[in-house]
């Protein structure tokens, strides 16, 4: 039986997350995590590198084909990881 001030984990957690201020964190942690699952397995296994700072995605890539055609859909990539997050959490992208 459910009591009156009873909520949900998720709204539990989100409710923590804010009051802590660690949302930030999560979600930046978040887009590193899913970078192999958004960008596929071929960039994925050609990634050294990977953090975010101050919301800018650095990324260490490999192979120079890769890099070059990635510099060209930045703003799609950039679109793709803010939506997975579900905010604006990376405002630029740099390939190392």
């Amino acid at each position: 039986m459910r009591k009156p001030n009873d909520i949900t984990l998720k709204d539990a957690i989100t409710k923590m997350l804010s009051v802590y201020r660690l949302r930030g964190k999560y979600d930046e942690t978040g887009v590193v995590a899913h970078w192999p699952e958004l960008m596929g397995t071929a960039v994925a296994n050609r990634t050294t590198q990977i953090y975010v700072s101050q919301g800018k995605l650095f990324v260490r890539i490999e192979s120079s084909v890769i890099k070059n055609e990635l510099l060209m859909v930045r703003t799609g990539i950039i679109q793709k990881l803010n939506e997975r997050a579900g905010s604006a959490v990376i405002t630029d992208i740099v390939f190392l």
